[in-house]
């Protein structure tokens, strides 16, 4: 019985060599059989390494983050939808994803999973913090 689940994937049109993220974000090559493409995906992968900004991490989930705990309206626009073709949510921002948010909204006690790919912007009744380099508060 086979229980790996995962193995390391290759992607169709990349050839034997597929692609993963790296932890800052970047794309690294995963490893091959092919002397030639091993070269070609050490310089890929060191390129990519240089033009990363290793600090800049001004991303909206970021942001969010270090507004965890104020109210705040969230426009969203849902173009398939006929009866929601844009929505606000108004809540306390619970939590942040690279493609989520998490609100409660305390008049009604509702809680809500909301998608990064239908957020418009958000608007905030009190100044934001905001920092470039975002650094995780553990």
């Amino acid at each position: 019985m086979n229980t790996n689940y995962y193995p390391n994937p290759t992607y169709p049109g990349i050839g034997e060599t597929g692609f993963q993220a790296t932890a800052m974000g970047g794309v690294a090559s995963m490893p091959s059989n092919n002397t030639a493409n091993k070269s070609n995906n050490m310089m890929a992968t060191t390129q990519a390494n240089n033009n990363m900004l290793a600090l800049e991490q001004s991303y909206i989930e970021n942001i969010l983050r270090l507004n965890r705990g104020k109210l705040a309206t969230f426009y969203f626009s849902f173009p398939d939808s006929v009866e929601w073709r844009d929505k606000t949510f108004t809540g306390i921002i619970e939590a942040a994803g690279r493609d989520h948010i998490i609100i409660s909204d305390p008049k009604t006690g509702r809680w809500y999973l909301l998608l990064m790919i239908y957020l418009n912007y958000v608007d905030f009744d009190e100044k934001i913090n905001y920092s470039p380099e975002y650094y995780p508060q553990n």
